[in-house]
């Protein structure tokens, strides 16, 4: 069954549940919507995987936004729903904390936000006193080899690893404990807070950290994270997408040449992340069904979209050009191109095979970080964003861009010609139509049509 049949089967049995359970039809939509407001917030993490304590940071950061009561009891009585009866997950049927008098408790101590102004005030000044910069201290070490470990064991992406591997860096010179034995939740807690009140991260960079820090606990000192409460969270915001108008697109490609100019193209032409555009490999693209297999993409998911046709004769040369590349290696003997998840142990010729090579190969071989074979690796997304940047630079363009502009610019001219909102959301990719809704704000032709009342 395909992810999206499963998600279907969720949600009708899920109304069901409301039905049920006495659920007026009219709050359906709003109880669906706390439980993927909560399903956004614990991201990078699967909704299967959701413990206790991310239900308390949520719940949390619904106070600090200044919700109402009554929202908090409908998103707890949706949460409680989905997660004891639609998933269902073990930990829900042993016990659910009622989190509406938890948070609204807190609010009747402190300020209607969730928390008093003086209580911040005391924690910032505690906090700023330490930091989480400079030097990891050599006897930590053995600890991170020891989480790389075992994030490679779990199959972690090695941008994911990366990313992990530095902030429980970061966390490490913050708590500076004496050894891993003395790492306790409050030190984690101590941390986001840090986060939030002296550095001033958003919402989403607080929540990585702390995805960093779960895996932490639960994986590497097997000691899951169990108390969390009255953590001060990261605000939220919601800002629009930039967007490029059609004659900008043109513009900012015709500052472009070979092979970033192709990959531009096909970030436009095909509503493409930049990371998945350099991870396409030769099979992706299918001309005889004019469409580009993306292969695990956000949320690690596959999907489909468009090849445009303008594009294939150029796609065509440029797959020739490459071939070069590929039987220079294969002369050479050189290492065959890196597989996910140990599909290079299923298929071992996998590797060395045209169909599996890069289809924007580097133009030098590197050293495999974590095999240390040399191999040839694709484009590195970092490049692509600088060339893009450049290009926007010598078209005197004034807004930001980059390439995830491009996508933007995909999603909103779609939309202005008259696709489909359904449509354009599997495309792109998004989980939820709401994500994809974004895009009607900055169109040209909106459905509300305003306009200033200025005449002269």
């Amino acid at each position: 069954m395909s992810e999206k049949s499963i998600w279907e089967d969720r949600w009708g049995r899920f109304r069901l549940g409301l039905k049920k359970n006495g659920v007026e039809p009219k709050f359906h939509d709003f109880y669906r919507n706390w439980v993927l407001l909560f399903i956004k917030s614990i991201k990078p993490l699967r909704i299967g995987e959701a413990e206790s304590v991310q239900l308390e940071l949520f719940f949390q950061q619904l106070a600090n936004e200044g919700k109402k009561r009554w929202q908090i009891k409908q998103a707890n009585e949706a949460l409680r729903l989905f997660l004891g009866e639609v998933m269902p997950l073990k930990w829900v049927e042993r016990s659910w904390p009622d989190y509406e008098e938890v948070v609204t408790a807190r609010m009747d101590t402190g300020s209607e936000s969730g928390f008093d102004r003086e209580s911040i005030t005391t924690r910032s000044s505690v906090l700023r006193e330490r930091s989480d910069r400079g030097e990891l201290p050599e006897r930590y070490r053995s600890f991170i080899e020891q989480i790389e470990e075992q994030l490679r064991v779990d199959r972690y992406s090695y941008r994911t690893e990366q990313t992990y591997i530095d902030w429980i860096r970061r966390y490490l010179i913050f708590s500076q404990p004496e050894s891993r034995d003395r790492l306790e939740a409050k030190d984690a807690r101590d941390y986001l807070e840090y986060l939030a009140l002296i550095r001033g991260v958003s919402a989403g960079t607080q929540n990585q950290a702390f995805s960093a820090l779960l895996f932490l606990y639960n994986k590497v000192l097997k000691r899951p994270i169990k108390d969390m409460d009255g953590v001060h969270r990261a605000a939220t915001s919601r800002r629009l997408p930039v967007v490029l108008s059609v004659n900008e697109v043109e513009q900012l490609l015709d500052q472009l040449e070979g092979t970033p100019r192709l990959m531009s193209r096909l970030m436009y032409g095909s509503g493409l992340r930049v990371t998945e555009c350099v991870r396409l490999r030769v099979k992706d693209v299918d001309f005889e069904q004019n469409h580009i297999v993306v292969r695990r993409g956000k949320g690690d998911k596959d999907r489909i979209v468009p090849l445009p046709e303008p594009m294939k004769a150029e796609l065509h040369v440029h797959i020739l050009s490459i071939r070069e590349l590929f039987d220079s290696d294969r002369k050479e003997g050189i290492a065959g191109v890196y597989l996910p998840d140990a599909l290079s142990e299923k298929y071992p010729n996998a590797p060395t095979e045209w169909g599996w090579f890069w289809l924007f190969p580097s133009a030098k071989r590197a050293v495999d970080p974590r095999s240390g074979q040399v191999r040839r690796h694709h484009v590195h997304q970092g490049s692509v964003q600088q060339v893009v940047k450049r290009a926007a630079r010598r078209a005197g363009m004034v807004k930001p861009v980059s390439p995830h502009t491009l996508r933007h610019s995909f999603a909103t001219h779609l939309l202005e010609d008259g696709a489909d909102i359904r449509t354009v959301q599997e495309v792109l990719g998004h989980f939820d139509v709401s994500t994809t809704m974004i895009y009607t704000h900055v169109m040209n032709r909106p459905g509300l049509s305003v306009r200033s009342p200025l005449k002269k």
